[in-house]
């Protein structure tokens, strides 16, 4: 079992999770099993109840992990699936550590960060892997020389100890700022950043480099000299024109893969990286192109629906496409939809809690039903359109989700009588993957393929069973359904180019060279109806 470890310094944002799911998508290619795992320095248990603000979007497991956004960068770059295992913040371990202290587990010892909290660490290290697993690479969030890290940092340090040295590899992302007024990329922060971390005990093997310049030779001299990293080890990692997905070919080229290889005295054969190659030859000379909207109320946040836009791109490199995407906030939708919606080639809402911009949703979803736009709803987006349907097609008058009004009329959306119990104590989301038997002749059967699907969901409310026949007999289709509960996964508009909402979020289960079929089959038909 051979273990890397990714660490940022000078600033955060660094890039240091799409930095490791590249080396993961590198290692792979050459045939070795690659795992991933994030560690974050924050005291939340886990990311569930942060802000979109402060955090970006939650990216959930198959089983029900509420977990940080790297972890999607971990899933599309390699084909490996993780588990609640594979996310560990400080919450979690101090959480632990308490609770074991509370229940006299350390025998009345005196309980310290070291070795108690540190030995937490280092046995999720060794919990992040499996037999069929070759590498494990390991991120820490954060920047060195943030009070938080310190103990995730020490875990590793005592960890390399642990294991052979051969089997441990360092790698250090950093930043060097180009000063404008100088003309000159500057190596100092970088070389104290390395001092940082050597001061405590960790010598890196690998200094990837952050730079919107080219490197000079003379500057991987300097930073090998004064951060004791040979100079092919001095890694550039220019900012990428395209898209991400040019980052693993990027690596490639500064043979990054071939250090770790060597490094960690693995037997894997080079490859081609053909499959990559073709990602981005799509991406970068597509055949069509596509206008989406996107219409929410985090819209200014890149991270906050970031796996729904990188799975409208895998989409369109299914469909050799360019995609436009188009982000609209969705209170201004509400005054003047066509003002925004007329010229768009397909329209999609994604998830989200509370209602601010309810209405400007339903709006958008009645312009998209009404002009034959093809439409993607996810999760809440699926909510919206049964909202919009039961008001303007069913008659049911102000219809809504109790979520948005608890006294509505026709509560079309709600929480379930099985989960009313749970929703007192605040423990009613249903999380992860459930299944879901798709009917025949619809669009999404033929978008998988397949009756029998498997989808992770994160959400409260329900379509209410309660209405479902009279929104069928007013044209609804029930496409999908959970064969377990008999809960609604799935409604369509037949009579309609393309028209799907869906509870769950098929964004989690997307990857570059391989686009989720709704998605791909949305895609489509928007090129389709253009």
């Amino acid at each position: 079992m051979k273990y890397i470890f990714v660490t940022g310094g000078v600033v955060s944002s660094l890039g240091k999770g799409l930095t490791a799911a590249a080396l993961g998508a590198l290692l792979e290619q050459r045939g070795l099993r690659v795992r991933l795992q994030k560690f974050d320095p924050y005291l939340n248990v886990d990311p569930g109840t942060m802000s979109p603000f402060q955090h970006g979007e939650v990216y959930v497991l198959n089983d029900g992990a509420e977990t940080d956004l790297d972890l999607g960068h971990y899933e599309r770059f390699t084909t490996g699936e993780l588990s609640r295992l594979n996310n560990l913040t400080s919450g979690q371990v101090y959480e632990k550590v308490i609770l074991k202290e509370r229940r006299g587990d350390y025998l009345g010892a005196t309980v310290q960060v070291i070795p108690h909290v540190t030995n937490e660490i280092k046995d999720r290290i060794y919990k992040g892997t499996s037999d069929d697993v070759n590498v494990l690479i390991t991120e820490l969030g954060g920047t060195i020389g943030d009070i938080e890290g310190l103990p995730f940092l020490e875990a590793m340090r005592q960890f390399a100890l642990e294991v052979d040295r051969e089997d441990v590899l360092f790698l250090h992302c950093t930043l060097l700022p180009y000063l404008k007024a100088a003309g000159e990329l500057k190596t100092k922060p970088s070389q104290q950043s390395v001092a940082k971390l050597r001061e405590i005990g960790i010598q890196p093997d690998i200094l990837v480099c952050r730079t919107e310049e080219p490197m000079t030779d003379e500057m991987r001299e300097k930073l090998s000299l004064f951060c004791n990293v040979p100079v092919r080890a001095v890694i550039e990692e220019m900012d990428v024109q395209t898209s991400i997905y040019e980052l693993p070919l990027a690596l490639k080229a500064e043979k990054v893969d071939d250090l770790v290889v060597e490094h960690l005295k693995l037997k894997a054969p080079d490859s081609d990286m053909q499959i990559w190659h073709d990602v981005v030859r799509r991406l970068k000379a597509p055949s069509h192109e596509v206008e989406i909207g996107v219409v929410g109320k985090y819209i200014e946040l890149q991270d906050a629906y970031k796996s729904v836009y990188e799975s409208i791109i895998h989409a369109g490199i299914a469909n050799d496409s360019a995609v436009h995407i188009v982000r609209l906030d969705a209170e201004d939708i509400e005054k003047d939809p066509a003002k925004y919606l007329a010229n768009l080639d397909g329209i999609l809402i994604p998830g989200g809690f509370g209602d601010r911009g309810t209405e400007g949703k339903i709006a958008a979803a009645k312009f998209a039903r009404e002009q034959g736009i093809p439409y993607f709803g996810l999760c809440l987006g699926m909510q919206i359109a049964v909202i919009e349907f039961a008001r303007h097609v069913a008659g049911l008058k102000d219809a809504n989700s109790t979520e948005f009004n608890a006294a509505t009329e026709y509560p079309v959306i709600d929480i379930m009588e099985d989960q009313k119990d749970l929703a007192t104590k605040g423990g009613n989301m249903r999380l992860g993957a459930c299944p879901c038997t798709l009917s025949d002749d619809s669009f999404s059967i033929h978008a998988y393929g397949q009756a029998n699907i498997e989808e992770r969901h994160r959400h409260r409310y329900e379509f209410n069973n309660a209405f479902r026949d009279q929104l069928k007999k007013s044209g609804l289709r029930i496409a999908g359904t959970n064969p377990d509960r008999d809960l609604v996964e799935i409604i369509e508009i037949a009579e309609h180019p393309w028209f799907v909402g869906v509870q769950f979020h098929p964004e989690f289960k997307s990857k570059p060279n391989a686009a989720h079929p709704l998605f791909a089959n949305f895609i489509a038909t928007a090129l389709k109806y253009k």
